[in-house]
């Protein structure tokens, strides 16, 4: 099985089971995104390709550490020889951080609400940067919404002063406000990415109430200007309730705004939690419509220097996964 294929299925799994030689250097606890509040989670590489799984003693695909991060995962009849990447903070080589790990919104996917984690504060978020470095490329922030967006904005924007001093390359993932691309392009931070999460305006209202689907569209389509093509962002959640033709339209009109689709297989949790996992089938499927759309839009995922489409852990990524 190719890669391409093997991940596809992974993906749609989305967990493993490890046994073997001690591992904690290989786990990671989120406070955001896929997995957050869940029982952590690995990175199995084989050779720059990685995927990332929830820890689950119940899962169908096993992963065996022999030592030293060298790995064997078994699915099904496939057995394949890789590694266990160790995990800076988040993700292997970035300091991910998650600034607010609670929200005051109250989309249907998300466990953050019901997690209800705190702010970090600026000295700690510096010390952890200060705690990986020598082993990161660059630094990704993301956050809930403490109070209200604009609140929101003007703390991280306290964070990225801040974290400047480290001279690496910097991705922003906040919910936005309207001056928030023009804001972060004059901290000089590197790449954004703001999320449309659904394939359309009426699921989006459907799955995120309260949030502007609108301003998503305006301030991607500015961002482009400010940070320029290959650097820009969103997330698309598979198997909301979406078609593959509506999810096409979705990735072509991003595309078509300069704006890299990162699309991410749906995680059963919150209310969603009878929901089920896009099969790998479908993801191979959509993989190649984003493919063909990125090609004709002139845009390329392996440019990216933060965040998701830079670690690809959780998703299907063209060119860094074939």
């Amino acid at each position: 099985m190719h890669w391409k294929e093997l991940k596809a299925l992974l993906l749609s799994i989305g967990s493993a089971r490890l046994a073997g030689e001690p591992a904690a250097r290989y786990i990671s606890r989120s406070a955001a995104g896929p997995g957050a509040g869940g029982e952590g989670s690995i990175f199995f590489a084989v050779g720059k390709r990685r995927v990332r799984l929830g820890l689950d003693p119940s899962s169908p695909v096993s992963i065996r550490h022999l030592g030293d991060g060298r790995a064997e995962l078994v699915v099904g009849d496939e057995s394949v020889p890789g590694r266990l990447e160790p995990v800076a903070l988040h993700c292997p080589r970035q300091a991910y951080i998650t600034v607010t790990a609670s929200c005051i919104y109250g989309c249907r996917y998300c466990e953050v609400p019901e997690i209800g984690g705190e702010r970090k504060s600026i000295q700690e978020i510096v010390a952890l940067v200060e705690s990986v470095i020598g082993s990161v490329d660059s630094i990704s922030i993301t956050s809930g919404v403490l109070s209200t967006p604009e609140e929101e904005e003007a703390y991280v924007m306290e964070v990225i002063r801040e974290l400047g001093r480290f001279g690496l390359p910097i991705g922003v993932s906040i919910y936005p406000t309207e001056k928030t691309p023009e804001t972060l392009a004059r901290l000089g931070v590197d790449e954004v990415k703001f999320n449309v999460e659904a394939a359309t305006e009426s699921l989006f209202s459907e799955m995120c109430p309260g949030l502007d689907y609108a301003l998503m569209g305006d301030v991607l389509g500015r961002s482009v200007e400010l940070f320029s093509r290959n650097h820009v962002f969103s997330n698309v959640i598979v198997g909301l309730g979406e078609t593959d033709g509506e999810m096409e339209a979705c990735i072509r009109r991003l595309c078509g705004m300069g704006v890299i689709p990162v699309l991410r297989p749906l995680n059963p949790a919150a209310r969603l939690s009878e929901f089920d996992r896009p099969s790998p089938e479908r993801l191979l499927k959509l993989y190649e419509i984003q493919k063909n759309a990125l090609l004709l839009a002139g845009l390329d995922p392996s440019k990216a220097r933060s965040m998701c489409v830079a670690c690809s852990g959780c998703d299907l990524v063209p060119w860094r996964d074939e």
